[in-house]
């Protein structure tokens, strides 16, 4: 006998529909899948077999061939687990025709049960524009899966259960979307309030979070860098929705999405150790999965000591610092993954780490300190809006004086002016500052006569190239719009220009 269902699988972090077929007839006992079956794919059937002989079905010992439409794209999930049981029980009589108006996918363990599997979030989006009566995933995978709203969504157990659901012996609720509520990283036990001194770096801090700039904070070990960057989150906006959602669907295809959280509800932080590959970075693999980058979209992206990273890991962040996105090509297909993530980066002055040190001397020749810097290329550079120096802090600084600034009033100046950029933007289909491109600048960035000749100067002393020049305007609007001001003026530039301080020692 024939018979047809259907699941889905991942293509970078999309879905399609994935139709499995399966023929039973007559001749010497074999299990065959076809269809550019990988890895798990092929050891499926062991799965299968024993899965539904300890549901109490019988296995057919017949000549069992399983194709998955289409044939030409390599399948490499333990997802499929489900569907090529219930199309063999639907070959052998054992479920019913509805089985085809059906989507479902779960790993089945040998007594039948159903595992959580990756990207169902994916699916569950893409599934929204096929047409079937509903999904069956795994208990564990229903709430992320309900989050889109699309077809109703049957969380199941077992294979028993499910066979069950399919014949009409059950009746199962379809699983309620969950109640979306966005989160902060205030009171998780990071605030700006626990950090003393160092106002400018907060400052710093500040306008990166307003305008999405990325930052480079430069200092001696112990001056509170680290500190500072992970406190950036907590006065970042909440996210919205479609933030949520497409964040989600990233951290779901890489299998982080915890059993409580069935859509992220705050931004995320990401912090790779040095020694992170090209491929855990960026994102990569022989079936591509989404990096650092990718797993950062929305949030934060940390890199302490930054020369430390490998030159090759550091050069290929350029492409998403600049797109917003990465692209992966393959032989076969080339895969886009989202990469909007703000750059935090910590790095130490020299080798040493003690240049400029009042208190430790730096034993540093110019020509290592050269080879240091040289670890960061001038493009790379290029492309980070804020270069900020974090000294070390007295005292005085952290032992007396008043209370600092709590990050719930900072993320209020923050996010009027978000709401700011995205009523200028919104028509253009951009968000912050950071997106903007030249032709947005020339409108919204506009200077005087003394801000074009205050420019001009620094431009020709500092030797800016013409992507420093316009981060600078973007910077600048960013100042602007946290003063509530409409027009920029000599303050907004000149605090944006101090904001390049290895553009100044490069001009030394």
């Amino acid at each position: 006998m024939l018979a047809s269902h259907l699941s889905g699988a991942l293509i970078g972090i999309d879905a399609y529909p994935v139709e499995v077929e399966v023929d039973v007839a007559q001749g010497l006992p074999q299990f065959a899948t076809v269809g550019l079956p990988e890895g798990a794919v092929k050891e499926s059937k062991d799965r299968v077999k024993s899965a539904i002989k300890n549901s109490g079905y019988d296995f057919p010992l017949r000549r069992i061939t399983v194709n998955l439409a289409p044939a030409d794209i390599r399948k490499d999930a333990a997802s499929l687990d489900l569907p090529m049981a219930i199309g063999i029980l639907a070959a052998c009589g054992s479920v019913g025709e509805q089985a085809r108006r059906y989507l479902s996918m779960g790993e089945l363990s040998l007594d039948g049960r159903i595992k959580p599997v990756h990207g169902c979030l994916a699916v569950a989006m893409s599934a929204a524009r096929w047409e079937i009566d509903g999904l069956i995933v795994p208990v564990e995978n229903a709430a992320e899966a309900a989050v889109v709203n699309g077809p109703p969504v049957y969380a199941v157990q077992d294979l028993a259960q499910a066979v069950a659901f399919l014949n009409g012996e059950t009746r199962l609720v379809p699983t309620p979307a969950p109640v979306w509520q966005a989160k902060d990283h205030v009171g998780q036990g990071e605030d700006f309030a626990e950090v003393r001194g160092q106002q400018h770096v907060k400052r710093a801090l500040e306008v990166a979070a307003a305008g999405a700039h990325n930052l480079l904070m430069i200092g001696p070990p112990g001056s509170g860098k680290t500190m500072l960057a992970r406190r950036l989150a907590t006065i970042l906006p909440q996210l919205n929705f479609n933030e949520a959602l497409e964040t989600t669907r990233v951290h779901s295809i890489s299998g982080l999405l915890t059993k409580s959280d069935a859509l992220i509800q705050q931004r995320p932080f990401r912090s790779p150790h040095h020694t992170i590959s090209d491929a855990g970075l960026i994102g990569g693999g022989t079936f591509p999965r989404p990096g650092e980058v990718s797993l950062a979209h929305n949030g934060v992206l940390f890199l302490d000591e930054l020369p430390e990273f490998k030159k090759n890991v550091l050069e290929m962040l350029r492409q998403p610092l600049e797109d917003g996105q990465v692209t992966i090509s393959r032989a076969a297909q080339t895969l886009n993954f989202p990469a909007g993530f703000m750059l935090v980066a910590a790095m130490n002055p020299c080798p040493c780490a003690y240049l400029g040190d009042p208190v430790h001397p730096c034993n540093c020749t110019p020509q290592m300190l050269q080879r240091y810097r040289n670890r960061l290329s001038g493009p790379l550079l290029d492309r980070i809006d804020l270069h900020v120096e974090v000294p070390r802090i007295s005292y005085q600084q952290f032992s007396v004086g008043a209370a600092p600034e709590s990050s719930s009033s900072i993320r209020q100046r923050v996010t009027a002016a978000r709401d700011c950029q995205r009523q200028r933007l919104e028509r253009f289909g951009l968000h912050t500052n950071s997106q903007m491109q030249a032709r947005h600048l020339r409108t919204f960035c506009t200077l005087d006569s003394a801000g074009h000749q205050l420019l001009e100067q620094v431009t020709e002393k500092l030797g800016l190239s013409a992507r420093s020049y316009s981060r600078i305007l973007k910077v600048t609007r960013t100042i602007a719009d946290l003063a509530g001001a409409e027009q920029i003026g000599i303050p907004h530039l000149a605090e944006a220009i101090q904001y390049r301080s290895l553009d100044r020692q490069s001009a030394k």
